[in-house]
């Protein structure tokens, strides 16, 4: 029996993740699914937003579905997403951005640099500890490599090696496995990268690089599909495996049935695909393509249909070409 925790988490979260439910539960009516609740509105009911209870539940599970978590800027709160990446050590985080003439994968480290969560705050200075270490570098860019050896394609080094000294260790770790393996790479400045991949997004294939930076390159990207609600992401380890979308919780619009679930769906996909069904996983992306094609369209994307009639229009979609 396959059995996948669910967690809508905060916000859009209790919107659009029932609808990847859905869409898993269409193309898998075997699969078990039971629910865990993390986030800050587990917070405000019991003080705490992630136990260890929530944990261990979660590592019971053979994949994650997990939505958007609130997380608010208060000095003595706790990140569940950060506490939920560690715990299971999630290490690689896969942001595909994909739409026509190109297919970018970014690899990201996921638990270490700047979200190391080593901090101090008082009243005149705050610290964060940016950490980067061999361990950490050598086993995201072999992650890279792997996935770049499955693309036949080339890999692309972001760092910022000429001003951070922990990125000339990323990035000389970096090269040499690349040399090893025998991949074509090259590499950039993360700042010029970024600009260079929005004007030239077809020269890119696989792109490492370390976790800030790769969180912000990844929504940098989604300026070319469409924006946040187009985007999924897979968070990887040697163990575990969680699924989201890469956009917020959205509280702004939370309730109101107009978040767009294209990225949850697409995070449901990728689960799958992680599962071993990759046509259950293509006839995903299949079905989101037809839908849009017919002029069904959220409002962020133009159009005018709820994030619950995108959700059934999918599905139907998906039913009908089995």
């Amino acid at each position: 029996m396959t059995t996948i925790a669910v967690v809508e988490g905060d916000g859009i979260g209790h919107e659009v993740i029932p609808i990847a439910r859905k869409v898993l539960e269409a193309l898998h009516p075997e699969f078990e699914f039971f629910p865990v609740d993390v986030g800050y509105g587990m917070w405000e009911r019991t003080g705490c937003p992630c136990a260890d209870k929530e944990i261990n539940a979660l590592k019971t599970a053979d994949a994650i579905l997990f939505g958007a978590i609130t997380t608010p800027p208060m000095k003595d709160y706790q990140s569940v997403v950060l506490r939920i990446r560690k715990a299971l050590d999630l290490y690689a985080n896969l942001r595909p951005v994909k739409a026509e003439g190109f297919d970018i994968l970014i690899v990201r480290e996921n638990t270490e640099g700047l979200y190391s969560g080593i901090e101090e705050s008082g009243p005149d200075r705050a610290t964060t500890l940016r950490v980067v270490t061999r361990k950490g570098s050598e086993r995201i860019v072999r992650s890279a490599i792997r996935l770049t050896q499955r693309r036949s394609g080339r890999l692309t080094i972001g760092h910022k090696a000429n001003v951070l000294k922990s990125d000339v260790l990323f990035r000389d770790i970096c090269l040499h496995e690349a040399r090893v393996a025998g991949v074509t790479f090259n590499d950039k400045y993360i700042d010029a990268l970024a600009l260079d991949l929005l004007q030239h997004p077809a020269l890119y294939d696989v792109v490492v690089t370390t976790n800030i930076f790769g969180d912000i390159l990844s929504d940098v990207a989604s300026y070319l599909v469409g924006g946040l609600g187009l985007t999924p992401s897979a968070n990887i380890g040697d163990r575990y495996a969680l699924f989201e979308p890469v956009h917020g919780s959205a509280p702004d619009i939370a309730g109101r049935n107009i978040a767009n679930p294209i990225a949850a769906i697409r995070s449901a996909a990728m689960l799958l695909d992680y599962l071993g069904d990759r046509d259950g996983a293509s006839g995903v992306e299949i079905a989101i393509g037809t839908v849009i094609s017919q002029g069904i369209l959220t409002p962020d994307l133009g159009g005018s249909a709820g994030t619950r009639e995108f959700g059934k229009a999918v599905i139907r979609s998906l039913i009908k070409n089995r």
